[in-house]
This record gives structure tokens, C-alpha cells and sequence, in this order.
């Protein structure tokens, strides 16, 4: 349970505390009283609860802006409560939530909703509602009261803006409040009825597929809406090589276009699908080599800008049945840190200051929300970091509902020691 930091001072000590936006790298102490970073470095006399955190690294508070929370409708699935514990596990202090319960999150009362059931928890919840009313491509939220409400973004994600009329008009109306249209980019005449990634192991498996093209036909026309208007929009867990050469080309035109990927994209293929595992069945689908090199490459030259799970927890009998008609989507705050770790930190293809940027840094540029720094003065909202853990993937232990991972019994190394937000903690102690 959460220790509430209010009643009593905490020292984090001998850690190496690491912040690129202050230029902040370096082993001492962080001093922290009522929820505020009092100082950083030896504590001296300064008296409270001690952690020792020798060989971790403290790292402003891990984002995770692509998050499905379940709840209204789905609670057998997930709640807000239970999708915040399973990313404060994943060394997570704030998440974003989409729209795509039951009913969906389209107006005020809603956004209150999900800010109502999530106060009082470690990890802040920002809700990201609908594009338009019900999810139904028709008619525009109120956007305006909403963002009052808390919202900090909108999207119907899972279907993307209906057409180009709906998206010029909604990117206009957030961004007279400076939020994002966040999108799922799929064209539905050429996804169809397809499973999985249409290439040379669909044709084999005898699945219909979903080509890399019906993504990247709508990608462009995001960018194109974006680059007429001038404004914003962002594109959601970014799969194939073409949408990554669009964005890239875009940005260098100086359009105003964002865009994340998923860890799962980068470390499996549609390879993995030969094994009829439900649990590797997702939207957009897993892709081919070709793909998954391009978004690492994108990574690595920022054209990606964001690491987001997209969390999308399943019932047992969602997926315990045949491949094509099993649900889209997998868990993934849990697990999300240690792929990253192991496959790209500790293999030398990002480093430290990249995983800061791609994981908390650029997610609160991107919804124009506050800067999260570690200095004196600041709220204390950390994510303790030990980068020697080994561990194995047990979806038993997970503290969200649900258990549909591909990663079940994977040996990684590199997770979350402790998160630290709201005047609250988690530690191991």
C-alpha cells in the first residue's frame, strides 16, 4: 500500500539521480518533505525516513499516455483503480486513458468520472475522451468543456476520424486549447476483416491480413489535415516502415505531427503469429523485420517521440478461443520498462537520456502538460529505477485484472525499485 509521504520526511539516498531538461546527472541524496524535493545532495542533518537506493536510478516520473482503463462498462477487465496499481508496478506516475469503454468517455460528466475515481491515487490520470459523440464518426464533442474538466487530448481511438472534413474540424477545435487529436490511423476498406499483418506469413497461415499500406494511407492524410491547418494532431502507436518515413518527411516540412510506437513492436514480428497464440493479436497488428527496424530507427532519430503500451487488458474467454475471432490487445504497463530495458538500454541502442525523453519527457510536451523536473522546489513525482534486476514475466502476479501478455516467462532485466508521486510512495520497504 501507499505510504503517505505527508506524515513524514524521506531521503532517498546514494542514488544516481538522472534528469537531461536540468542537466542533472550524478550519485547523492534527494531530500523530500510533504511531497516537494527540498534539496539534492548529502542530507546531512536533514531527518526522515531513509532508503537506500545504492546502484538505482531515480528518473523523473515515468508517462505512459496510451492506456485503456476499462471502466466505465468493462470492470470485469480492468478499473481505475486497478490499472493505476498496474502502473505504478511498471514504474508509471501518470497515465492517460482512452475513450473506448462502454459507454464511451464523450462528455463532462465523464471526464469528472475518471477524475473522481482516480483521486487520492499515487499515479495521475488524465483522461483522453472522444473526437465525437459515441465514438460514431458523426458529430464533435463538446471539446471546450471537457477540456475544463481535465481532458487533455481526445481520440476515438480504436476507429480513426471518420473522414478528413471531421479530423480538419476537430484539430481546429482542440487546438484553440491547445491539445492534440490523437489518432488511430487505419484505413477500414483495406484493413477489412484481416487478424494479423498481411505479408508472406499471413499468406502462409491462410489468415487474412492487414496491410502496412491501410495504415499508411491514413497517416498522410493526418498529416496532410495537419500541414493545411497548422495544427496538431498525433499518431498512435505508430507499426509499419511507411508511416515512419511519412512522419519523418512531415517533420522536416515542419508539420505539426507527434507520434508514439509500443515496446511490443519493437521486440516481436509477425513471425511470432505461426505460433496461433492469441495473446500476439493486436491493432495495429505485429509487423514485419523491415518494419520493426524502421521504428527503431525512428527512435533513435526522434521521428517517433513517444513510448506508450497501449494497455488494453482482456477477460480468459477473450482471448482463450480461436485466433480470428479473438479480441485485439494486450497488457502492457507492467511489462513495458523491462522490455525496454533489456532489449535497448542495457543492448546499447538507447541510452538513458533517450528512455527519459521517449517515456516522460516528450508524452507531457506532446499534451502540453506541465514539466515534471527534478530540482529543488519541484513536486517529487520519481520513478526509481533498478537497472540489475532480474526477473521473470509471471502474469499471475500482475496487479492489473487481466493476463493477456506475450511476454509470459521472459527473463528481463531492468525495473521499476519505487514510484514517488502526490505526497505518496511505493518502495519495496
Amino acid at each position: 500500500m501507499p505510504l503517505k509521504m505527508s506524515d513524514q520526511s524521506v531521503i532517498l539516498k546514494n542514488a544516481r539521480i538522472f534528469d537531461p531538461q536540468v542537466k542533472l546527472d550524478k550519485v547523492t541524496d534527494i531530500q523530500i518533505r510533504d511531497g516537494k524535493i527540498m534539496d539534492i545532495g548529502p542530507a546531512g542533518a536533514f531527518k526522515g525516513k531513509s532508503i537506500d537506493c545504492t546502484g538505482k536510478i531515480i528518473v523523473p516520473g515515468l508517462m505512459d499516455m496510451h492506456v485503456h482503463l476499462r471502466e466505465p462498462g468493462h470492470e470485469h477487465k480492468e478499473t481505475i483503480r486497478t490499472g493505476c496499481n498496474a502502473a505504478a508496478a511498471g514504474g508509471f506516475t501518470e497515465i492517460c486513458c482512452m475513450p473506448n469503454t462502454s459507454p464511451p468517455i464523450d462528455c463532462r460528466s465523464d471526464v469528472e468520472f475518471i477524475k473522481e475515481r482516480s483521486a487520492g491515487h499515487l499515479v495521475d490520470v488524465h483522461p483522453i475522451p472522444a473526437v465525437t459523440v459515441g465514438m460514431a464518426g458523426e458529430k464533435l464533442t463538446e471539446m471546450g468543456d471537457m477540456v475544463e474538466a481535465g481532458a487533455v487530448g481526445f481520440s476515438d481511438d480504436g476507429r480513426p476520424v471518420a473522414t478528413a472534413g471531421l479530423l480538419r474540424r476537430a484539430i481546429e477545435y482542440a487546438g484553440m486549447f491547445g491539445k492534440p487529436i490523437i489518432d488511430h490511423c487505419e484505413d477500414p476498406s483495406l484493413a477489412q476483416d484481416g487478424v494479423m499483418h498481411e505479408g508472406r506469413v499471413s499468406t502462409a497461415l491462410g489468415m487474412p491480413g492487414i496491410p502496412g499500406i491501410a495504415e499508411d494511407i491514413a497517416v498522410m492524410r493526418d498529416i496532410l489535415v495537419a500541414e493545411y491547418t497548422g495544427g496538431t494532431v498525433h499518431i498512435a502507436h505508430v507499426s509499419s516502415a511507411g508511416a515512419v518515413r511519412l512522419i519523418r518527411e512531415a517533420k522536416a516540412r515542419g508539420v505539426r505531427v507527434t507520434a508514439e510506437t509500443c515496446p511490443h513492436y519493437l521486440v516481436l514480428t509477425d513471425e511470432i503469429i505461426r505460433q496461433f497464440d492469441t495473446f500476439t493479436k493486436m491493432n495495429p497488428p505485429l509487423r514485419s523485420e523491415t518494419d520493426q527496424q524502421a521504428l527503431i530507427g525512428g527512435l533513435k532519430d526522434g521521428t517517433i517521440d513517444a513510448i506508450a503500451t497501449d494497455h488494453a487488458p482482456h477477460a480468459y474467454e477473450d482471448k482463450e478461443c480461436e485466433f480470428k475471432e479473438a479480441a485485439f490487445g494486450i497488457v502492457g504497463l507492467e511489462t513495458a520498462l523491462g522490455i525496454m530495458w533489456t532489449h535497448f538500454i542495457d543492448k546499447g541502442i538507447l541510452n538513458l537520456e533517450n528512455l527519459v525523453r521517449l517515456m516522460s519527457v516528450r508524452p507531457r510536451e506532446i499534451l502540453n502538460l506541465a514539466t515534471n523536473k527534478i530540482e529543488k522546489g519541484a513536486v517529487a513525482n520519481l520513478t526509481v529505477i533498478d537497472p540489475e534486476a532480474a526477473w521473470v514475466v509471471d502474469s499471475a502476479a500482475f496487479e492489473s485484472k487481466s493476463r493477456n501478455t506475450p511476454f509470459q516467462g521472459w527473463n528481463l532485466k531492468g525495473r521499476a525499485f519505487g514510484v514517488m508521486n502526490r505526497g505518496r510512495m511505493i518502495f519495496p520497504v
